[in-house]
């Protein structure tokens, strides 16, 4: 009966937008990319977009890149371990991580660890701020993480070999070679990293990061081929293989280790006819991982889910004024484990964005999507925002959204404690943000507002156990501030970049701010560069974060503040070699974002870069 409903749906939805009258003839463009309503349809929101300069200059966790150049705070449980966000004052669980378009949160947590994505694998990653869930589904409420490869169509053959190697014994190397001519496009990237992770403690003599190795493997492939002007298919694969020994919080702790193997495929054909753009996705994502309680033992625990992805996306773009946007997406879910029985969980949905420039000044946007699934009620999600520019310097956007998150396979399937009656996570959140952009420098400044209900949370019951409920309402408001400022004196180079932001997140029951959300956070970076030689700076400040739920003053991990210096010189005639070193940590801070987890002191890192 689902199914029907489902197949009914998708057609309705379908036959409002495939009547629209066709005029003139677009192609493809040269470079193409998969996440097409990120830059059509997030006019109205804050976009900060990290390229590949950026993610080179940065450690390859995504915990490191977004943790000094945004305004997301993350929790870590000690260097490389488990690492989940907190995306404008909100849960792990609500931020979204999109790959190539597709939303890849875990089904069994419902977030994705920021320490099991290697950033070198990409080529442009973005943060898109605030509410997203009428486009990219369930989570996408804080804000969502886009991880997006680049397929371009031209004479091009490139190869770069880096290595890293610093303190702990810690080793990364990354291999990437890109081909392509005209009809064809290809890039493979193949990572491996790992450490002994056996760092001394500074508030100790004598101890140090215990059972706290890990070691992971990664390889990105994505390859396009042009059938012909206005047709071509992308293939993108991705494989991640990891184990990580948990560091101990007592030397007395058993020692345990955690294996995780996922991998994600996708293939795409996109066709343009006349004024139509037509995407077909069908996607196959495999997430598996295995717990050991006690290394010295055989025995684990598991979880296997696989999931099928089908999307039909078609557009339709009227005298470049108005753009209208149809997507119909199937998703189906397998899943099974040691605390979980076999579980198959189907989704459909059906979304309408519009686009309209009014004036060459001012434009609005706007979309609403509905699910249907046999598992749980999902509200009708929508977005709707302006974008005016009344002067050559200032930006005024606004939006509106509605946005949720569905209850994970532990929230609604894990043996004896899950909670099938659960319903999913919603909220509305407001946003207003002022754009001023000069010849040197552009500065933003966002106020935002957000009610969440229904949050779910693992509550107390009898005898010990504890089970998942829509329990808590939570009230989220606060400040960011994103500036850049960049200079060129003949050949000397500078840039300035820095972001700020305020939070308050409190349940709206105690009046209490939510565990591990700080109240303020402080970016900044710095560059130069003079010709073949180029020296960086980070600065990262993190409020005080509470640990418990009443708020006690003696239950928080305190603020701190950590700096990075690195330096970087090329050599060779076409700069096709590149030796660099960086002090991570340069004031030796004593610091941990979660509580008794403690992070590295000062420490090294020297890499080596070759292109041909």
């Amino acid at each position: 009966m689902t199914s029907k409903k489902l197949f009914l749906f998708y057609v309705l939805f379908l036959c409002q937008i495939i009547c629209a009258q066709n005029d003139s003839i677009m192609a493809l463009k040269e470079v193409v990319i998969s996440d097409w309503q990120l830059n059509n349809f997030s006019n109205t929101q804050t976009i900060i977009v990290l390229n590949d300069s950026i993610i080179k200059k940065n450690q390859p966790s995504l915990t490191s890149l977004l943790n000094f150049n945004s305004v997301i705070y993350f929790k870590e449980n000690g260097l490389g371990m488990v690492s989940s966000p907190s995306f404008r004052g909100t849960t792990a669980q609500q931020t979204a991580v999109i790959w190539n378009g597709i939303n890849i949160n875990s089904q069994f947590l419902g977030q994705t660890d920021f320490n099991t994505i290697t950033t070198r694998n990409f080529d442009v990653i973005t943060v898109r701020s605030g509410g997203g869930s009428s486009i990219y589904g369930s989570s996408a409420i804080g804000g969502s993480i886009h991880l997006n490869n680049e397929l371009a169509f031209k004479n091009k053959f490139e190869n770069e070999l880096q290595f890293n190697y610093g303190s702990f014994n810690t080793f990364d190397t990354n291999y990437k070679v890109l081909a392509s001519n005209e009809k064809v496009s290809s890039q493979v990237s193949i990572s491996r990293n790992s450490s002994t992770n056996d760092y001394d403690y500074l508030d100790s003599q004598n101890s140090k990061n215990e059972n706290g190795q890990f070691y992971n493997t990664s390889m990105n492939a994505s390859f396009g081929y042009k059938l012909n002007t206005f047709n071509n298919l992308k293939l993108y694969s991705q494989i991640f293989e990891g184990e990580r020994h948990f560091s101990l919080i007592s030397s007395t702790d058993n020692k345990t280790k955690y294996q995780d193997l996922n991998s994600r495929n996708l293939l795409e054909w996109n066709s343009v006819f006349n004024r139509f753009t037509s995407n077909i996705k069908v996607a196959f994502l495999s997430e598996e991982y295995k717990y050991f309680e006690n290394i010295k033992s055989d025995n684990f625990y598991f979880g296997k889910v696989e999931s099928f992805i089908s999307k039909y996306d078609l557009s339709y773009n009227w005298k470049n004024k108005i753009t209208v946007n149809t997507i119909l997406d199937y998703t189906q879910n397998k899943g099974y484990g040691s605390s979980i029985p076999f579980v198959k969980r189907e989704i459909g949905s059906a979304t309408l964005l519009m686009k309209h420039l009014v004036f060459s000044n001012f434009q609005y946007e706007w979309s609403v999507r509905k699910e249907i699934t046999s598992n749980y009620k999902s509200p009708i999600l929508f977005s709707i925002g302006t974008n005016y520019s009344p002067f050559s310097f200032y930006r005024l956007k606004l939006n509106v959204s509605q946005n949720f998150r569905i209850p994970t396979y532990n929230d609604l399937y894990w043996e004896n404690l899950g909670n099938p009656n659960l319903k999913p996570e919603s909220s509305i959140q407001e946003e207003i943000c002022n754009e001023f952009k000069f010849k040197n420098v552009s500065l933003s400044a966002v106020f935002y507002h957000n009610k969440i209900k229904d949050m779910i949370r693992w509550v107390p019951k009898g005898g010990g156990k504890v089970s998942p409920e829509n329990t808590t309402k939570v009230e989220i408001y606060g400040f960011e501030t994103i500036a850049n400022w960049s200079k060129k004196l003949g050949n000397h180079q500078l840039h300035f970049n820095g972001t700020y932001g305020y939070t308050s997140s409190q349940n709206e029951q105690t009046g209490k701010q939510l565990i591990y959300v700080p109240y303020h956070k402080i970016t900044a970076g710095f560059d130069y560069s003079f010709r073949k030689f180029a020296l960086n700076y980070q600065y990262l400040y993190n409020g005080e974060v509470y640990t418990q739920s009443d708020n006690n003053p003696k239950e928080k991990v305190d603020w701190y503040l950590i700096s990075n210096l690195g330096i970087d010189c090329n050599f060779g005639k076409i700069n096709n070699y590149k030796i660099g070193f960086k002090v991570l940590n340069l004031f030796n801070e004593k610091y941990e974002s979660v509580e008794s987890r403690p992070l590295p002191g000062r420490n090294f890192t020297i890499n080596l870069t070759f292109k041909f």
